[in-house]
């Protein structure tokens, strides 16, 4: 019996990275899986999980569509017949464009998918969940929302949003049952760090990726997987309206490396 056995989890920006490691491992737990992404690779992911023995159907859209996100709910709730778990993981993090190049509609785009998109899949799991008494929601957050130096304005305002989401949701759903949390990575390898890891290897400092926090590397997709997974499972029945850090300790200091402008 696995951690989630018989359970229904959606997960969001599981075309790659965290969401595609937090898929096959919620499926080797025993979850059914809606995954869902914008990008077509959602449909290798659902492959892979079926490949290996789990069940997992593949949705296509735009995790910051209110539409959308209904459908993605509604779908996991006639495909499997209920919902336990739903992972609001996709978000994008704007580039490293400077502040003052910056307009309403780049940060309107980066807020829309990161934190509105987080919203729509907290209010629409929460329809299901409550009536039944119980639910995980998770949502990803990330270091940069906790304080400065972890990246740019727009993206570490999109998670500051994330983490607060997580704790008036929480506080929302007093005595209902259903969970609201929020993880936050630090450097993780995924398509969207690939121009920092690209950049240190194309110069020769591969080995320094990472190196400003004590463990003096950088994290990859399945270790925020199985904090999503500690989450999802009943191992955290007592964990409400957090924010857990997985950045090898990072935001225990947020040490940076300033650059004159």
């Amino acid at each position: 019996m696995g951690r989630l056995s018989g359970r229904t989890a959606v997960i969001t920006g599981a075309g790659s990275g965290i969401g595609r490691a937090a898929s096959l491992l919620f499926s080797r737990e025993g979850a059914n899986l809606v995954c869902v992404d914008r990008a077509d690779s959602v449909a290798e992911t659902a492959e892979m999980v079926a490949k290996a023995g789990g069940k997992a159907v593949a949705l296509q859209g735009d995790a910051g569509d209110e539409a959308f996100v209904k459908s993605y709910i509604d779908r996991a709730l006639a495909d499997y017949g209920r919902l336990d778990v739903v992972w609001a993981n996709a978000g994008i993090s704007g580039g490293f464009l400077p502040l003052e190049e910056q307009t309403p509609d780049y940060w309107t785009e980066i807020l829309r998918i990161n934190l509105i998109g987080a919203f729509l899949a907290v209010k629409h799991a929460s329809r299901v969940m409550i009536p039944q008494g119980h639910g995980s929601i998770i949502c990803t957050a990330s270091v940069a929302g906790i304080r400065s130096g972890a990246g740019g304005p727009a993206y570490s305002a999109s998670k500051a949003g994330v983490i607060s989401l997580a704790q008036t949701s929480a506080n929302e759903f007093y005595g209902t049952g259903v969970r609201v949390n929020a993880i936050a990575p630090g450097l993780i390898e995924t398509g969207m760090t690939k121009p920092i890891f690209d950049g240190a290897r194309a110069r020769g400092n591969e080995d320094k990726i990472g190196q400003l926090n004590p463990l003096t590397r950088y994290g990859l997709p399945d270790e925020i997987a199985q904090a999503a997974l500690f989450l999802a499972s009943d191992d955290s029945s007592y964990v409400n309206g957090q924010t857990i850090a997985v950045d090898g300790g990072l935001s225990s200091s947020h040490p940076v490396v300033r650059r004159k402008r």
